[in-house]
């Protein structure tokens, strides 16, 4: 008959006859959801719209006093937990047992609840079964206590973990176990065990607080500042929260400036940032490790080798097993063209990341250096580093080149000599005022090597570039002029 009425007549006789059986069944499921989650205020708005739909059904009340109970709020608890006895006499074993452990009763109350009145209820089948799990549960939160005391913490975490399957909601357990997890070095398990405990309760800035702590010891400092806000909005007086908000700050600060700088290729003023770092928070060993491993980085790209290759090798000490520091170690080798330490460094980060393409792609071309270097080696012939510009290597050939030009000598024999270390001289400036052909040296390949041309082949004999040899003929003799 309602279904066939218009919707606002509809909207009326809801509002008059309370809510359906299939709404309230909704709320009560959706709390039981919210409740498990820890979403206590919005666990309770589906209740009181529970209550408000039936104010007959013990259940609804019962489980809203579950909530309040959960919240701390005991004294909001016990009406409903009157109301759920007087709706449902036989329900005074669970809800007399709940009354007697966690509330205090006021003077004034008309509720009063003995162990005996509790033996002498009616064997309810389903007042029984929650009877037996609240023994239970008042049971193991004694064993993990005790666990607890003789500091065993193990078993502690294996008592609390049925505990807590009891009593999802029960905040105290949940930061016993947190704490237990501390101490037996596992911070991650206890930041999954508080950060549902900071929701059980109205006010846990311990829980925000300990959080905080936790992720900015693990390095994670963004989530640390968001921990620490939450405890500052329940109250932004509080000493050790503000405290411990102005330390995160500033690192959080300094390490989002020190990883823009990089970005935008500033490497000098990134390692003066991730040095403050270092001086901001000197007791906790990840930002020291990442201050190092960066400055590392950092030097790399400025191509300072050597200093590099001592901060990546201070890194690498305090992480052995960090890929990045071998990456940049080994790159800092090839700047000082030192490919035996290279390829050795390139192959110890692929033992710890075989799937890494950026270890395997370094490591490639570190061994391809390494081949190249016991052939003829450009940066060597010319004796310029791996980073000079096109001037420092013109610069280079010109002094080579009025020094090793056979003119120079008189013997046939030293003539001879003379003229390879010529053709080396003006085929190490051609590459290496080509960035083509350099590039292609750098990654490990040598564009003058026959074996590398296509369709080349045979003999190792070193040629002139595009086939000419000005000491070849009669007497023609090659002149440089030098400015």
């Amino acid at each position: 008959y309602v279904n066939s009425l218009p919707s606002v007549t509809c909207l009326f006789i809801s509002g008059v006859l309370g809510a359906t059986p299939v709404e309230i069944e909704h709320h009560l499921e959706m709390g039981r959801k919210l409740l498990a989650a820890g979403q206590l205020a919005e666990a309770l708005s589906h209740y009181h719209s529970a209550v408000e739909g039936d104010s007959k059904n013990y259940l609804t009340y019962y489980k809203r006093a579950a909530v309040f109970l959960a919240m701390g709020k005991s004294k909001s608890a016990l009406p409903d937990l009157s109301q759920a006895i007087q709706l449902k006499p036989d329900f005074l074993a669970v809800a007399g047992h709940i009354l007697l452990r966690f509330v205090r009763f006021p003077a004034s109350c008309s509720v009063k609840v003995s162990p005996l009145q509790l033996k002498r209820s009616p064997d309810h089948e389903e007042a029984h079964d929650q009877l037996s799990k609240a023994e239970e549960l008042e049971l193991l939160q004694e064993e993990a206590h005790e666990a607890h005391h003789r500091g065993d913490y193990i078993t502690t975490v294996q008592v609390l973990e049925k505990v807590i399957e009891l009593s999802p909601w029960d905040p105290e357990s949940r930061e016993q176990r947190a704490e237990c997890y501390i101490r037996l070095g596992d911070p991650r398990k206890a930041i999954m065990d508080l950060t549902p405990a900071t929701r059980l309760r109205a006010d846990n800035r311990a829980a925000f607080l300990k959080l905080s702590q936790l992720h900015y010891s693990l390095g994670d400092h963004h989530d640390s500042l968001n921990q620490i806000r939450e405890c500052l909005k329940l109250d932004q007086d509080d000493k050790e929260c503000f405290a411990h908000y102005k330390q995160v700050k500033k690192l959080s600060k300094q390490l989002d400036s020190a990883e823009e700088l990089i970005s935008e290729q500033r490497y000098q003023e990134a390692i003066e940032k991730y040095e403050s770092v270092m001086r901001t928070e000197p007791n906790v060993a990840f930002y020291t490790n990442k201050a190092k491993e960066r400055i590392c980085f950092c030097l790399v790209k400025m191509k300072s080798a050597e200093e590099a290759v001592d901060i990546c090798s201070e890194a690498h000490q305090r992480e052995p097993q960090n890929i990045h520091i071998l990456r940049d170690r080994a790159e800092a080798y090839i700047l000082l063209q030192e490919y035996e330490k290279a390829v050795e460094d390139y192959q110890e980060a692929r033992e710890f990341d075989q799937d890494n393409q950026e270890i395997r792609e370094g490591l490639d071309r570190a061994q391809k250096l390494l081949k190249q270097s016991r052939k003829r080696d450009y940066y060597k012939i010319l004796g310029v580093s791996r980073s000079a510009n096109k001037q420092e290597v013109i610069k280079a050939y010109r002094k080579l080149a009025q020094q090793w030009h056979p003119d120079n000598f008189q013997s046939e024999a030293d003539k001879k000599e003379a003229e390879k270390k010529f053709i080396d001289i003006a085929s190490a400036k051609e590459v290496l005022t080509d960035p083509e052909m350099r590039q292609k040296f750098d990654s490990g390949e040598d564009p003058l090597d026959p074996e590398n041309q296509q369709g080349g082949g045979g003999g190792g004999s070193r040629e002139w570039p595009f086939g000419f040899n000005p000491f070849e003929g009669g007497n023609f003799h090659f002149k440089f002029h030098y400015n």
